[in-house]
C-alpha cells in the first residue's frame, strides 16, 4: 500500500478535495444543503482524511460522501471539534460466541444473540465486520465443534434479511487438528460473504501454546478439564494434529486461492512457520507470537494483524510478543479487537499517544488496512468523495476516547 504501515501514497490525495459541487460560503449552496431530505451535513468536525486532520464538514447524500470541504457552514450537525473518523474495520471477532455463551453451560437463543453481537459492533464503531467462525476446537465439549453451522446460517440469514445494523461478512478460522474442517469449510466457499479463510492450529507446544503451562491454564479454566485429564488431553491433540494438520492445510490452502479467499496464517512463532505462510501464498498473519516473525512476516509482505486487547493490556494474555513492542518497530499493519469489540477504537488512541503519530495515522490500522486486504478498499476504509458514509464519531478527553455515533452507508446506527 506504500506510505510504511498506515496506509495509501502521497499521490492519493488528490482524491480527497475534488472540485466542490457548490461553495459552502455561497447563499444559494446554503439553502440546498440545508435540505435534510436531500442531503446530510457533519460541519466543525475534525476531519480525520488519509493524509491530515482537517477541521471542517463531511456532506453525505444517498449513503455516498458527496463532498468533504475545509471550514465550518451555519447548517447541518455541528460536530463541536470532535473527530469524524472512517468506520472500524474488524477482520477477526469471536464476539458472537460470547453473545452465544455468556456463561459456561449456557446456550443464548442464536438469532438474539447474533442481534447482541451486532449492536455491540455498532456502539464500539465497526462498520464493517467479518465475523470468526470457528471450525474445530482442542476440547471435546467445545461449541466451535457443533455450531459452526448454525452461527454461519444466522449470520447470512441476518446480513439478508437487513436484520444487522453493520455490514458482516464470513471470517472461517479452520482448526488444522479438525478431521473435518476441509470438508466444512468447502461446504461455505462460494458464499458471497466469505472474505477470510485462516489456518489455526492450537496444538500444545507450539505457536500460541508454545508454554504448556498456559496451554493447561487456558483449556482448565475455559473447558474445565480437570489436572488429572490435562496429560491425556495434550498427548490426544499432538496425535490428531500429525494425523490431520498437513492435509488439510494444503487443501484448504488450495481451495483458498481456487475461490479468490484472502488467506490468513495464525500465531505464527519461527522463521519456519513464516516461510509456510509465504509458500501458501497467504496475505495476512495474524497475531503472530514473537518479534521474530512479525518481523519475518511484515518484511515479506503479509499484514501482520495483532489484538488489541494486547495494547489496552499492555501485554499477551498468552505470554507471547507486545502488540505495542511491535508497533514501536512499525511491523503492526491491521488490528483486531479479538474478543473485546471497544478496545478497537481505543487502540488507535493508545498508539497515538505512545507515539506521537496523530490519529490520521494511527486510524490506518483499523480503517484502510484491514480494507485493503480483503479488497474492499475500493468503497470503504477511508474519508473520499464517492466511498460510503461510513464514519464514527469520537469525543477524545485524553483518558478514554468516547465513542459518540456511528453511520453506516448513511444512516445513524448507534
Amino acid at each position: 500500500m506504500g506510505h510504511g504501515a498506515w496506509g495509501m501514497g502521497h499521490g492519493e490525495i488528490r482524491k480527497i478535495f475534488i472540485t466542490p459541487h457548490y461553495s459552502l460560503s455561497m447563499p444559494q449552496a446554503k439553502s440546498k444543503i440545508q435540505n435534510p431530505m436531500v442531503e446530510q451535513i457533519y460541519t466543525n468536525y475534525r476531519l480525520q482524511l488519509p493524509f491530515q486532520e482537517v477541521l471542517g464538514t463531511l456532506i453525505v447524500k444517498n449513503g455516498i460522501i458527496s463532498d468533504i470541504q475545509p471550514g465550518v457552514c451555519s447548517g447541518g450537525e455541528d460536530g463541536d471539534g470532535n473527530y469524524l473518523i472512517p468506520g472500524l474495520i474488524e477482520l477477526h471477532t469471536d464476539n458472537l460466541e460470547k453473545c452465544m455463551s455468556p456463561r459456561p453451560g449456557i446456550r443464548w437463543p442464536l438469532q438474539a444473540a447474533a442481534v447482541y453481537h451486532d449492536r455491540d459492533l455498532a456502539s464500539a464503531g465497526v462498520t464493517t465486520v467479518c465475523d470468526a467462525i470457528a471450525i474445530g476446537d482442542a476440547a471435546a465439549a467445545s461449541p466451535r465443534l457443533t455450531e459452526f453451522g448454525n452461527m454461519i446460517e444466522v449470520i447470512c440469514q441476518g446480513q439478508a434479511s437487513g436484520r444487522f445494523a453493520v455490514e458482516h461478512l464470513l471470517h472461517l478460522r479452520c482448526e488444522l487438528s479438525f478431521e473435518m474442517v476441509y470438508e466444512v469449510t468447502e461446504k461455505y466457499a462460494d458464499n458471497p460473504l466469505l472474505s477470510i479463510i485462516s489456518l489455526m492450529d492450537h496444538t500444545p507446544g507450539q505457536r500460541q501454546f508454545v508454554r504448556i503451562d498456559k496451554f493447561k491454564e487456558y483449556y482448565m479454566g475455559k473447558h474445565g478439564i480437570t489436572p488429572e485429564q490435562m496429560e491425556d488431553f495434550i498427548e490426544f491433540r499432538q496425535q490428531e494434529q500429525q494425523k490431520y494438520a498437513p492435509k488439510n492445510r494444503q487443501a484448504l490452502v488450495a481451495l483458498s486461492h481456487a475461490k479468490g479467499i484472502s488467506l490468513a496464517t495464525h500465531d505464527d512463532a519461527t522463521v519456519e512457520h513464516v516461510q509456510e505462510a509465504i509458500e501458501n501464498k497467504a496475505v495476512i498473519a495474524e497475531f503472530p507470537t514473537t518479534l521474530e516473525a512479525a518481523k519475518a512476516s511484515h518484511d515479506a509482505g503479509l499484514k501482520v494483524l495483532m489484538g488489541a486487547p494486547n495494547l489496552v493490556l499492555g501485554g499477551s494474555h498468552s505470554g507471547n510478543v507486545s502488540a505495542m513492542e511491535l508497533v514501536s518497530q512499525n511491523l503492526v499493519d491491521i488490528i483486531s479487537s479479538d474478543y473485546v469489540p471497544q478496545s478497537l477504537l481505543q487502540s488507535i488512541f493508545i498508539i497515538a499517544r505512545k507515539t506521537g503519530k496523530p490519529i490520521y495515522e494511527t486510524m490506518g490500522l483499523v480503517t484502510s488496512n484491514p480494507a485493503a486486504s480483503i479488497d474492499l478498499f475500493h468503497d470503504r476504509g477511508s474519508l473520499e468523495v464517492g466511498k460510503r458514509a461510513d464514519f464514527i464519531t469520537v469525543h477524545d478527553d485524553g483518558v478514554v476516547p468516547r465513542l459518540m455515533s456511528t453511520v453506516c452507508q448513511g444512516k445513524r446506527v448507534a
